[in-house]
């Protein structure tokens, strides 16, 4: 034998994800590459002197996971050491947050802002007894009087600061909040200290910006973090001069070069593929298409490991501020808007649908931030329209989040090869909350798995870390079972789909929505070797407790990033 295999693994449970979704025992790597898949018989001759063989004891080897919505640079500055974690269970009340800000007053030197992430009223006993009740400034200015205070909710589309904060910031009752934007007032016509949408950039332009060490360590933090997870691959859905104002520029074009660098350097262990972001909230269809054309998409030297596949834009927010586009009114009052510029509702529709056919024209994917129903339908149609003017043979353009994907949005979707990237951690994170936004018929709809596979329409999973922390695990359970994080019950059993439909979108629906189906997302012959080795069996386990099996081995591109077994 003149190439013997780098790594076999035996005596497991080999899920290929192919197109049978078959299953076998055995699997062998060559040089970066998939080179035998079946049972210990195929793999047997290409075992050599210097082969590591794994026995897998009846483990479960799945393709490399794909998280196709994370923001790597933003997850890993919103998590400890370099943010405070307000999320649950580190935090459960209003009072756990001043804790938390008190303990960082108590180390950080005088007049340095101190960041927290992941707060969530719908987890906060405060705000559970009152729903009236909203976190304030006055929450924190008796624990951080001298101390600029800026948290971050789970959402990414809410912040909350401090009266320090907002006197360096330069808000008071005059405050006019951009378009798009919400600055929160009392009824003293005070602010309180909540910014919501395009109004959290009003924090970050007083932000002193990350140097280019900080973002480098937080990439680092994220891909330690992915390999133990056994993620393999993911998405950065947003990185461009519209990210200047989005978590002190996490989401800036400084971020596409230290990725960059990270490549070059060997450093970057996983794949990564990128949306640009020309505009954020709230931009015309003017401004987008000047700054589109002057970005540059050029310098990646292996587009296998980190590779430009189109651009993203906003078009409304999220069901939680009531910024998400509805057909029908919140509970409460109001359907929310398209967050793009325009004074009336048509005026924003035709901003959208210039800015989708401007890009469509220009040869990239789009993938849209889109929440809403009605939302929903105007950028699938928005989509269908500009293919319609400029027909292209395979531009994979997607929803991403379609929280209330219509019967009609998929029905465009499908028929013209369009995609939808859901969030089942989020659909498990906000499924009790959501009801006093919505309603309990609405809420349980949410995010429509089942619907939309059966619709035709291709589906990937993703995270939206740090929305929600990137565990696929977690994910998969919910999809299955549909289950809420804080109550465990169960919300739009109709949605539920099976295993391995789970399994697909995380891994060659993902790839897919990287145009690289050919060459990842499933473990066949000749496709990469990008692997993720579950403890125990996944095909037969209790649903409830995927969650807690230990990935114990991660490999990309033949080359092994987190191992337990040798430990």
């Amino acid at each position: 034998m003149d190439t013997y295999a780098d790594l076999v693994f035996l005596g497991g449970r080999v899920v290929t994800v192919d197109a049978e979704f078959s299953v076998a025992s055995a699997l062998a790597v060559t040089g970066g590459i998939i080179s035998a898949v079946g049972g210990r018989d195929d793999v047997a001759p290409l075992v050599g002197p210097g082969t590591r063989v794994v026995d897998l004891r009846g483990a479960t080897l799945l393709p490399g996971i794909n998280d196709s919505h994370l923001h790597g640079c933003a997850f890993g500055m919103a998590t400890p050491p370099l943010s405070l974690d307000l999320g649950h269970p580190a935090v459960s009340s209003l009072a756990d947050v001043a804790e938390a800000v008190q303990e960082a007053v108590g180390r950080v030197p005088g007049g340095q802002w101190i960041t927290g992430h992941g707060w969530d009223t719908g987890y906060l006993d405060e705000c559970l007894c009152d729903p009236s009740r909203l976190p304030s400034r006055r929450d924190l200015d008796a624990v951080s009087p001298d101390h600029p205070v800026v948290l971050y909710s789970f959402s990414g589309h809410a912040t909350w600061v401090n009266s320090k904060a907002l006197k360096l910031i330069g808000i008071d009752r005059h405050a006019v909040a951009p378009p798009g934007g919400a600055i929160v007032m009392d009824e003293a016509g005070e602010p309180t200290g909540l910014l919501h949408e395009g109004a959290q950039a009003l924090v970050q332009n007083a932000l002193p910006p990350l140097s280019r060490q900080e973002r480098t360590d937080a990439i680092r933090s994220t891909l330690a973090t992915l390999a133990r997870l056994g993620v393999t691959s993911y998405t950065e859905p947003g990185l461009g001069p519209g990210g200047a104002g989005i978590m002190r520029g996490a989401l800036g074009s400084e971020t596409l070069d230290v990725y960059r660098r990270l490549l070059a350097d060997g450093e970057l262990t996983a794949r990564v593929g990128v949306l640009l972001l020309p505009t954020g909230m709230a931009s015309t269809a003017k401004e987008f298409a000047r700054t589109l054309t002057a970005l540059s998409e050029s310098g990646d030297a292996d587009p296998r490991r980190l590779a430009i596949h189109g651009v993203k834009i906003f078009a409304d927010g999220i069901v939680p501020n009531k910024t998400a586009w509805m057909n029908e009114p919140y509970v409460g009052g109001g359907c929310g808007s398209l967050c793009v510029g325009g004074k009336t509702d048509a005026e924003r529709i035709d901003e959208i649908d210039a800015m989708i056919r401007h890009a469509h024209t220009a040869g990239h994917q789009l993938g849209v931030h889109v929440t809403g129903d009605r939302a929903i339908d105007t950028v699938a149609d928005a989509f269908a329209a500009a293919m319609a003017e400029h027909p292209q043979p395979d531009a994979r353009h997607y929803i991403i989040h379609g929280d209330f994907l219509t019967a009609h949005s998929m029905k465009v979707l499908a028929a013209h090869g369009f995609g939808v990237n859901m969030n089942p951690t989020i659909k498990w994170t906000v499924a009790d909350m959501e009801e006093e936004f919505v309603g309990a018929e609405r809420a349980a709809y949410a995010w429509p798995y089942r619907d939309a596979i059966d619709a035709g329409v291709r589906v990937a999973s993703g995270s939206d870390a740090p929305v929600t922390y990137p565990d696929w695990r977690q994910g998969v359970a919910t999809m299955v079972l549909r289950e809420s994080k804080a109550a465990g019950r169960v919300s739009g059993p109709e949605q539920r789909i099976g295993l391995a439909e789970a399994i697909r979108t995380y891994t060659i629906e993902a790839a897919w929505q990287d145009f690289a189906d050919d060459w990842k997302g499933s473990l066949e012959p000749g496709k990469v070797a990008d692997l993720c080795v579950l403890d125990g069996d996944l095909l037969t386990a209790d649903p409830h407790d995927i969650p807690q099996m230990p990935v114990v081995l991660t490999v990309v591109d033949g080359q092994v990033v987190h191992d337990t077994l040798r430990d």
